[in-house]
């Protein structure tokens, strides 16, 4: 580790192989946490390289619970976090819209960090028993389009990390790797950045990982599609800046996508969302980013248009709140 540290020190870039082995070092509690700490904040200094990203990728996934999942195609959409804008559960609202529309999702998620209600609260909060039992998920993702893989079950390697996360109090690698060590390894993606810098990032390491995707960033700093101005889109084949009405939907106000003080309204409003009885602008912000799943699942061949009307469709037709409803029973 000492070596390795030099390296970093030294401005130098650590190998994939390299970084998957401090992973599984870790794991294996090999290093003091004085070590791990130093190494943390010294990549954090230095900036974090795509190939050093994808080695501690893969030494979670390969010390973690699989979740290969018997589905062709299925999508994961989530955020990095860390906006502090604290909006409403608009990443896993978008996930039961998509499978309402008749597509498969698996999406990988916890308990809020950095907002009121994270996606394990809002799904928790309906009822929903977190498994990693490949039967049970492959029935839920089968039979409702939709399933959760609730992270603690699945991640091992987190836990020897947790305490000095904690104890450090500033973001590290571990808070780039939440969209990337899925257990069920999806194809297909749609990541939302808080920053361009992290779009650039993400857009490297998709990219060498073979995966369709979909990365957008709205520029004034929300991490998806927030229709409170501009944002940015990056995949496969382009990246553009859009605006709202480029995608025929007006424009929100920030104010109008708020979770809520508690859990309790984060919940009523994913609901309010399903039940097709939302606010425009809620609604509105949520059809934009099903959009965007469902035209990477659908490996591009629908205009984002398309995908728009396909998204407002599965909420008003009552679809999307049919397959949540289908998940929480395969659940209980």
């Amino acid at each position: 580790m000492k070596a390795l540290l030099e390296k970093v020190l030294n401005h130098e870039t650590l190998t994939r192989q390299e970084m998957h082995d401090i992973l599984i070092g870790i794991t294996l509690e090999k290093y003091p946490t004085e070590q791990i700490a130093a190494l943390l904040a010294a990549l954090q200094m230095r900036g974090i390289a795509v190939d050093e990203l994808l080695g501690f990728r893969d030494g979670i996934l390969e010390t973690g619970v699989p979740a290969l999942l018997d589905a062709p195609r299925y999508v994961d959409i989530v955020g990095t976090g860390g906006d502090q804008k604290n909006t409403f559960n608009i990443s896993t609202c978008a996930c039961l819209v998509v499978a309402g529309a008749g597509y498969k999702v698996a999406k990988h998620g916890n308990y809020a960090a950095t907002s009121v209600s994270g996606a394990s609260n809002v799904i928790e909060q309906h009822g929903v028993k977190f498994t990693n039992d490949l039967d049970q998920l492959n029935r839920q993702i089968n039979e409702s389009g939709f399933t959760y893989l609730h992270a603690p079950l699945f991640a091992r390697a987190m836990k020897f990390v947790a305490p000095i996360r904690k104890n450090i109090s500033f973001p590290t690698i571990f808070n780039l790797l939440g969209p990337l060590v899925n257990p069920s390894q999806p194809k297909c993606n749609l990541l939302g950045v808080a920053s361009l810098e992290q779009m650039r990032l993400y857009n490297s390491v998709f990219q060498k990982l073979g995966l369709d995707y979909c990365i957008e960033n709205s520029i004034d700093g929300y991490d998806e599609i927030s229709l409170t101005g501009n944002f940015k889109i990056a995949t496969n084949g382009y990246e553009r800046i859009l605006s709202p009405t480029n995608i025929g939907l007006p424009v929100a106000k920030a104010e109008e996508l708020k979770g809520g003080a508690t859990k309790e309204d984060a919940a009523k409003i994913f609901d309010n969302v399903l039940d097709n009885t939302a606010t425009e602008a809620q609604k509105n912000v949520v059809i934009a980013n099903a959009a965007y799943a469902i035209q990477v699942v659908d490996e591009g061949n629908k205009s984002i248009e398309e995908c728009v009307s396909i998204a407002r469709e599965s909420i008003e037709s009552g679809r999307a709140k049919a397959a949540f409803k289908k998940y929480v029973e395969l659940s209980a």
